[in-house]
């Protein structure tokens, strides 16, 4: 395996190859990372992932100066599942001059659930990812390849819109959420919960599955009810000690309010004690 740091040493690894399949991150690797990896491997003829913390992508109040930096240790985890090249440039490689230009995603998807509460997020996922993509595909002579993991849902669902409108020569391809076994969603902050809130930490899902449930339960009548099942859903988790921001349910295809017989989502995001944490099941 291969480790570069300047988008120069990238494109010279990667000029050999034909079809690159690259496995975007910001490091602090779990096994769900890693599964994007083996989902990529077969692919294309050259497996990269990138570890960098994309600054643009954080609000002043986030965790960018702490959240963790474990090049070390990501490269041996990456090696490890096959991994060939690992792009892990520095700030001033990505951006050597304050970045002006940015890729602003439409309000209708981005300034919704995550966007909302996360106001400019989607716009620096979405530089951040389209520079990579430069960095990356620039020179490859075959298919090119991107594997984003799905519990990311509305991230993901930007990151396809935004490919098929720039007319991008890229296929997205999707990794499913990795759990623990009691079905918490792996996540890099997983690691910031106590042993009590690591414990507590799947009642996340556990409600999202309910709500679930409940919203197929409710058939014709769930545009009718399901203000008043997001509700309940918030105010249970709520009520074990969670702030949550939304429990929703929502149309696959664009994340808008749902009507009964289409294909759903189930999405939340809430924080327990200093950790805010998402997750989601297609229903």
């Amino acid at each position: 395996m291969k480790l570069v740091h300047t988008i120069d040493d990238l494109r010279a690894a990667l000029r050999p190859y034909h079809s690159p399949a690259l496995v975007p991150t910001m490091g602090n690797l779990h096994d769900g990372h890693l599964e994007l990896v083996r989902t990529a491997k077969p692919l294309g003829d050259v497996t990269v992932a990138s570890v960098f913390v994309n600054r643009l992508q954080f609000a002043p109040h986030e965790d960018f100066d702490t959240y963790p930096r474990t090049l070390e240790a990501d490269c041996r985890k990456l090696e490890s599942v096959g991994c060939d090249v690992v792009f892990a440039p520095s700030e001033k490689e990505m951006y050597p001059e304050p970045q002006g230009f940015k890729v602003t995603p439409p309000t209708e998807l981005a300034d919704i659930l995550e966007g909302h509460f996360r106001p400019g997020f989607f716009t620096g996922v979405c530089t951040v990812v389209m520079k990579l993509f430069q960095c990356a595909f620039s020179e490859a002579k075959g298919e090119r390849f991107a594997v984003f993991g799905k519990k990311d849902y509305q991230q993901q669902m930007v990151i396809r819109n935004m490919v098929k409108q720039f007319a991008l020569p890229i296929t997205i391809v999707g990794s499913e959420t990795q759990r623990a076994p009691d079905g918490l969603a792996l996540s890099s902050r997983n690691g910031y919960l106590s042993e009590a809130e690591r414990a507590e930490a799947v009642q996340l899902s556990l409600a999202l599955r309910a709500l679930g449930r409940d919203a197929l339960a409710a058939a014709d009548g769930l545009e009718r009810h399901l203000p008043e099942l997001e509700r309940r859903a918030m105010e249970g988790l709520a009520a074990r000690g969670w702030q949550p921001d939304y429990l929703t349910v929502r149309r696959r295809a664009d994340l808008q309010a749902p009507k009964a017989g289409e294909p759903l989502v189930v999405l939340g995001a809430a924080r327990l004690g200093k950790t805010r944490l998402i997750d989601n099941f297609e229903i």
